[in-house]
């Protein structure tokens, strides 16, 4: 029962998970499993490390996850490609059932030399598709200044046909997800 992040390496996905934490808390009638103090979770080429975590699972067998750190933190082989995407925030949420990873709260996820930072970033990893916000609100209520930083490293003469991390080269063009559209409410 342990969420997989968006961008995995699909063999990931048939690999064992191992999970390590000062506490783990299972109610299985609820199908819930908490892990507290220095928790980590490994599966494959995924390595998740927070503070706590918690993992549910729905009727349909599909798990959702959502991990607290000061930063919590992933780190993931990308499908097709010799590289990891790493990721971190204050708080992680991943649906299984749509495959979709979420990051609130000083958000940044890099893929190689190339980096996104804001307050809330959401990834599809059904369509390739990410957004990236600035600023937000606070746990009072209280609007957050802020802006979305990117770093993108252009492609170097003779490298047209080669990635750089970005979108492999064969791949199709991206689509808007009408789920992403904005950040939710906190």
């Amino acid at each position: 029962m342990v969420p997989l992040p968006a961008a995995s390496d699909t063999a990931d996905r048939d690999k064992p998970i191992n999970l390590e934490a000062d506490r783990m808390e299972v109610d299985d009638a609820k199908k819930v499993v908490t892990l507290t103090g220095n928790v980590v979770v490994t599966q494959g080429t995924m390595i998740m490390r927070s503070d706590r975590m918690v993992i549910t699972q729905d009727a349909g067998g599909f798990n959702k996850g959502v991990a607290y750190g000061n930063p919590a933190t992933f780190r993931q082989k990308r499908e097709g490609f010799d590289e990891y995407i790493d990721g971190q925030a204050q708080r992680m949420e991943y649906d299984g059932r749509n495959e979709k990873l979420e990051l609130f709260d000083k958000a940044v996820v890099k893929k190689g030399p190339e980096e996104v930072r804001g307050n809330y970033i959401a990834y599809d990893s059904r369509t390739e598709f990410y957004q990236a916000f600035g600023g937000g609100k606070d746990a009072s209520g209280r609007e957050i200044p802020g802006r979305v930083r990117a770093v993108i490293v252009p492609k170097k003469k003779g490298e047209e046909g080669k990635s750089t991390g970005s979108v492999p080269p064969t791949s199709v063009p991206l689509k808007p997800s009408a789920e992403l559209a904005r950040p939710p409410e906190r």
